[in-house]
């Protein structure tokens, strides 16, 4: 990896975020404060701040009268200075269904609704976001979970397969140009949302996977805390793990109970073997609780050691897990990130 050269620009837009971050995160803080926690200087700080309170992004709340001496004056970050937009396509069961909800700036969600439709389509999306993005205040980002891959927001494979192929994400930048626009794979996004809600005390590779019913498996996971996605957005596609059955087969296994058995402790062992993780959840209307058992047992009988044993959950509902991993993701195409990284070994 070549040496990261940060121009002053950069390092300016580093400097902010970092200051809107800390403000977040403190609720309320003084020029002060922010220095004292940022490291920067009290007139970087202050620069930073009057051009955010220019801008709406944050809210003077006038002096701290508690203090001795000279009042400052307290900082609060403006979480309702704009909104995400998210929605989550699904195809279950022959229903076809889109979910939508807005988020503001702290992740905190509103107005959530849920659509069945006839079918489901570039058109519908793209008419719904645009109903949707006139009634709602200062929309800057949108993101769209599928049950499927994208690749520089073109759908790939797709469960809706009237979505399969189509540039989606170019065409909605090419009508909403400020604003950021993310699709992401359903199993991506639930991983995410899972591991958010594990608060590791240090980050750590974590694995997702389900087996819904009448479907093909999918995996998501999380390498030392970051999502692993794959050069293609390919990553988690265990449907195509050689299982040494036909995926006509694979199907018709997942459909009776020593098939399903069998199909999810070989995707597990295969998991295990690979990124060692911390925790698999696995999910999924064919999974109960009762089988969590069966299927460490089964890890075990493949020669798995006891000590490189993840602890396994098994939640067969992670909507709720879903959506926070959207809105999360969504938001976080609004921030400016740079990966230092000092060394590799």
């Amino acid at each position: 990896m070549l040496p990261t050269s940060h121009n002053t620009q950069q390092v300016k837009r580093i400097n902010v975020e970092l200051v809107k971050n800390t403000l977040r995160s403190m609720g309320v803080g003084t020029k002060a404060s922010i220095a004292n926690l940022t490291k920067l200087s009290v007139a970087t700080c202050g620069t930073i701040l009057n051009e955010l309170l220019q801008t709406g992004e944050i809210i003077d709340l006038g002096p701290d009268e508690s203090s001795g001496g000279r009042p400052a004056s307290r900082y609060q970050f403006n979480a309702d200075y704009a909104s995400v937009l998210c929605l989550i396509i699904r195809t279950e069961g022959g229903i076809h269904s889109i979910t939508h909800t807005y988020a503001n700036l702290n992740g905190e969600m509103a107005d959530e609704q849920t659509l069945i439709l006839d079918e489901i389509n570039v058109t519908v999306v793209e008419d719904l976001i645009a109903s949707l993005i006139e009634t709602h205040h200062n929309v800057q980002a949108i993101g769209i979970g599928i049950p499927g891959v994208a690749h520089n927001g073109v759908i790939g494979i797709c469960d809706v397969s009237e979505l399969a192929g189509q540039p989606l994400g170019p065409r909605l930048k090419e009508q909403y140009d400020d604003v950021e626009v993310v699709i992401g794979n359903d199993m991506n996004l639930t991983v995410y949302g899972l591991y958010n809600q594990q608060q590791f005390e240090e980050e750590k590779n974590f694995a997702v996977v389900t087996f819904p019913e009448n479907h093909f498996p999918g995996a998501g996971f999380i390498i030392d805390g970051r999502p692993l996605t794959g050069n293609t957005q390919f990553g988690g596609e265990v449907s195509f793990l050689p299982f040494g059955v036909s995926r006509e087969e694979q199907l018709r296994m997942l459909k009776t109970t020593e098939g399903l058995q069998e199909l999810v402790v070989q995707t597990l062992v295969s998991i295990i073997a690979i990124i060692n993780p911390a925790a698999i959840v696995v999910t999924g209307d064919t999974m109960d609780p009762s089988m969590r058992d069966g299927l460490t047992k089964g890890c075990l009988d493949h020669l798995i050691p006891q000590e490189h044993m993840p602890e396994l959950i098994i939640q067969r509902d992670t909507r709720r897990e879903y959506v926070t991993g959207l809105v999360a993701v969504t938001l976080e195409s609004l921030t400016y990130r740079i990966q230092v990284i000092e060394k590799q070994w």
